[in-house]
């Protein structure tokens, strides 16, 4: 079996169209939103109408709340605190809630399903995706291809 990728991609300075662009450009097949309110101030990024303009180009969708960064991991990551998103956020992985879900993500990503990790951070490394899917890929044997959309 080939090694499953597991890819991210943040919306920050880029429209909707492009990041779903992106995603079929990449083959992904199921879009994980992995922040803890899946609601935006930037047009098209809101659960209902993010979901939407995905089925429209035959990309699934599923909010996985639990995995999405804590308010104090938010704030930290605003403020250029990335080693206190990372400790919060790492903290927050050990809720039985967070490991639930981490569960569930872990074992579709194994089934080699392509699936991609959606936050607002249009960096990785300013974003908890790049721990949570390191954490998953260290599970499944995976590896990780961030993506990004054109910016505006």
């Amino acid at each position: 079996m080939a090694t499953p990728t597991l890819f991210t991609i943040g919306y920050e300075q880029v429209r909707q169209p492009a990041v779903i662009d992106a995603l079929a450009e990449a083959g992904v097949a199921l879009l994980v939103d992995v922040r803890a309110i899946a609601a935006s101030r930037r047009p098209g990024f809101s659960k209902r109408l993010l979901a939407a303009g995905l089925a429209e180009r035959g990309i699934d969708y599923l909010h996985l709340r639990g995995l999405g960064t804590p308010a104090e991991g938010r704030l930290a990551a605003r403020t250029g605190r990335y080693g206190d998103l990372q400790r919060i956020y790492g903290e927050h992985l050990e809720t039985e809630g967070a490991k639930e879900e981490r569960a569930t993500l872990a074992s579709i990503v194994a089934s080699g399903r392509p699936v991609c990790l959606l936050c607002f951070e249009r960096h990785p490394e300013h974003c908890h995706r790049s721990q949570l899917a390191s954490l998953v890929c260290e599970e499944t044997g995976g590896a990780i291809e961030h993506l990004f959309a054109s910016p505006i």
